[in-house]
């Protein structure tokens, strides 16, 4: 459905002679399922204004996003007028790929910099600006073994003939701890660590082997999905070789293993990026939030693969990501999904203020 992909672009020409800058958010929720309203105290549709919080089903992920952004141009040009640089405005329909604001990207769109109106999920509100994203590796694992030669159905008997998938995926299994560990270790970058104690993680997150039930079968196959991050100045490709490295290194001390290695298959991949304190960019937005809040705001390090990566990544266009206080996000499994109203407000003035301190 071709209507699913649609952007709507919304470019107002500077008089001339200002730097350019790309707002960016996406309005839609996440999709509305059975059972998914249950739980909501707030009709998640009525934009209900309760004890400071406007509720309601995606406004927090990123409804909220694409008002500031409108709502801050509109105060500019009704209080300031046309600013020099170039104002662009991208809503997409998605975050990711071709519906968020790569796709806008390879259609053309070009600006300075970029901001990315996201509202915080941190619990600090516009005390955080996303100026670092890590970089994401997502894979997965075959691991195989063999039957035993035998036609009885129960193999639990004949098992010490067999290769259980289960035993060789233990050691690939070892091998990726180990690996977390060495890399947890070695690789270091001041603000992730500052922030959580640690710059990379190597995550596995499931395992399926064999069949549920079938407690007399000797499990021929073992599947293992996992994730790394790491920081920005990590090369991606160099992260995937440490991985088939270790792999390898484990398959190569098993008989089995070294004649039947495990397959290596990547679900998902992105560097990551990184927009540092001292560049105009950052100085801009973070002088706006001081003005505007009395608060000096601080980086957040601690988002993988955000979506401040893309402008960076595929069009070299510097990008840093604000926000409103928000919570119980529908996409984590909330409910009452929220944005603070005063901070809602206060990022419309953050915001006009960026569009003049950089565009003249």
């Amino acid at each position: 459905d071709k209507t699913e992909r649609i952007s709507v672009v919304g470019r107002l020409p500077g008089r001339g002679g200002g730097k350019s800058l790309l707002f960016f958010a996406h309005p839609d929720g996440e999709p509305v399922t059975e059972g998914s309203l249950e739980g909501w105290e707030h009709d998640p549709f009525a934009g209900d204004v309760q004890d400071g919080r406007i509720y309601g089903w995606g406004v927090a992920d990123d409804l909220a996003g694409v008002a500031i952004m409108a709502e801050a141009l509109a105060a500019v040009l009704d209080v300031r007028g046309v600013p020099e640089g170039e104002i662009l405005l991208g809503s997409t329909p998605a975050k990711r790929n071709a519906r968020g604001i790569l796709g806008l990207l390879n259609e053309g769109n070009r600006a300075d910099a970029a901001l990315y109106l996201h509202p915080a999920e941190s619990e600090k509100g516009l005390r955080d600006i996303k100026a670092i994203t890590s970089g994401m590796l997502q894979f997965r694992l075959t691991v195989s073994g063999r039957p035993p030669e035998t036609p009885e159905p129960g193999q639990t008997a004949f098992s010490h003939m067999a290769v259980n998938a289960v035993d060789k995926a233990d050691l690939i299994l070892g091998a990726l701890r180990d690996l977390g560990e060495l890399r947890g270790d070695r690789v270091f970058h001041h603000a992730l660590d500052e922030a959580v104690g640690r710059s990379t993680n190597l995550l596995v997150s499931h395992i399926s082997c064999g069949a549920a039930g079938k407690t007399t079968q000797v499990p021929t196959e073992c599947v293992i999905e996992a994730s790394v991050t790491f920081p920005p100045r990590e090369q991606m490709p160099e992260v995937q070789q440490e991985i088939l490295d270790a792999v390898h290194r484990a398959a190569g001390g098993d008989e089995w293993l070294d004649e039947n290695p495990p397959t290596v298959e990547w679900l998902f991949g992105t560097q990551g990026v990184e927009v540092q304190a001292d560049h105009p960019l950052y100085r801009t937005v973070s002088r706006a939030v001081l003005d505007v809040t009395g608060i000096e705001p601080e980086v957040n390090p601690l988002h993988s693969a955000s979506d401040i990566r893309n402008p960076k990544l595929f069009s070299d266009i510097p990008s840093v990501g604000i926000g409103p206080l928000a919570g119980s996000l529908t996409q984590a499994g909330g409910h009452d999904e929220w944005v603070d109203v005063e901070e809602y407000i206060q990022a419309i003035k953050i915001c006009a203020k960026i569009i003049v301190d950089w565009s003249n």
